[in-house]
């Protein structure tokens, strides 16, 4: 692992903006249903978007929908960081994007639902407040589509 002293000033003083103060505690909502009967979404910060869509540039809080019905192997991947490996998205999108293990988990009732849409964020770069808007609108879209649960994938 890298340590803060070996990185270049630049890199070094952008990563120590985004110290944020702690959240505060976790707070835990129990699901008012069984997991088989639960409609999950699934979001991303992989920045990942089809080949018709805008990519995202670098300092860039919007999302991109992925609708559930296309082929997520046409998914391509604009994440800017230049310290994120590629490599694993382009052998399985299923690392940064599991959609076909929710689907499997979908057809053997394990849960009740997938989301008709899905979301990807480009996550490098940006202060955490920079997401309200664009988070505001996908909690919007997502509770339009009756989504009880969201799987995050991190990158």
């Amino acid at each position: 692992m890298v340590r803060l002293t070996d990185l270049p000033e630049y890199e070094r003083e952008h990563l120590l903006s985004k110290n944020q103060p702690p959240l505060g505690p976790p707070v835990w909502t129990p699901p008012g249903k069984a997991i088989s009967e639960l409609r999950i979404a699934l979001i991303t910060t992989a920045g990942l978007h089809f080949r018709d869509n805008p990519s995202f540039e670098f300092a860039d809080s919007t999302f991109r929908p992925i609708s559930d019905d296309e082929d997520a192997n046409n998914l391509v991947m604009s994440h800017s960081s230049v310290n994120f490996d590629k490599t694993g998205f382009t052998q399985d999108v299923n690392l940064v994007f599991p959609i076909d293990r929710f689907r499997e988990l979908e057809a053997q009732q394990k849960i009740g639902s997938l989301a008709a849409v899905h979301y990807s964020f480009m996550g490098a770069g940006l202060d955490p407040h920079a997401y309200e808007k664009s988070a505001s609108q996908v909690a919007s879209l997502l509770k339009q589509d009756k989504v009880d649960a969201v799987f995050l994938t991190p990158v």
